[in-house]
């Protein structure tokens, strides 16, 4: 796969990765750009096909991971989730750095392919908080809330497999959180920067 590494996100539902993401956008517009997943789930209200996720059937899906497709995929609460190799690819071919917002089991694939990324774990400060987050988010029944705190708490433990990430991140604090992330992103930016003036 030519161009910038790509940047593997991963940490539990309610630990900030999408905030985090958003600030990271909003700062260098140009810079990154997102692979789409693939999912089964039905679309949230506003979510855009082809922009917040490629919304599939699951036979389409099974048929593409089966034909060696995808750099990762899951099952999550009853639906499927994945990353096609070429949803990376776009990104890439637009000399951009990809962002992979993927949990864990999908980390430990990636892992098996030559995709090389940067490895980054965004983690709640405790369960406890993790939860009033998602509480105060609103969209979660209390079935599937309790789902999204089990997964978390396997997701921290799994986590702690030394060499798994090249950073953990601890989001009790947006601004330091932020920084923490664009630290270890710096210099691939300033590559993909360089790059764009030649």
């Amino acid at each position: 796969m030519q161009g910038p590494r790509p940047v593997v996100l991963s940490g539990p539902s309610g630990a900030g990765k999408s905030t985090l993401l958003k600030k990271l956008l909003k700062d260098y517009e140009n810079i990154f750009g997102f692979s789409v997943s693939h999912t089964t789930r039905q679309p949230r209200p506003g979510e855009v096909n082809g922009k917040d996720y490629h919304f599939v059937t699951r036979e389409e899906m099974q048929k593409e991971i089966d034909a060696g497709e995808f750099i990762e995929h899951a099952e999550f609460s009853g639906n499927m989730y994945g990353t096609s190799k070429g949803a990376v690819q776009a990104v890439q071919a637009q000399n951009q750095i990809c962002i992979l917002d993927i949990d864990i089991q999908g980390v430990k694939n990636i892992k098996r392919t030559d995709l090389n990324p940067i490895y980054i774990s965004v983690q709640p400060p405790s369960i406890g908080i993790l939860e009033k987050r998602l509480r105060d988010r609103k969209t979660e029944t209390e079935e599937s809330l309790l789902k999204r705190l089990t997964a978390a708490r396997v997701d921290l433990e799994l986590s702690k497999e030394p060499g798994l990430f090249d950073l953990v991140i601890i989001n009790d604090d947006l601004e330091k959180a932020y920084s923490e992330l664009k630290e270890v992103l710096l210099e691939e930016i300033k590559k993909t920067q360089e790059s764009r003036k030649s």
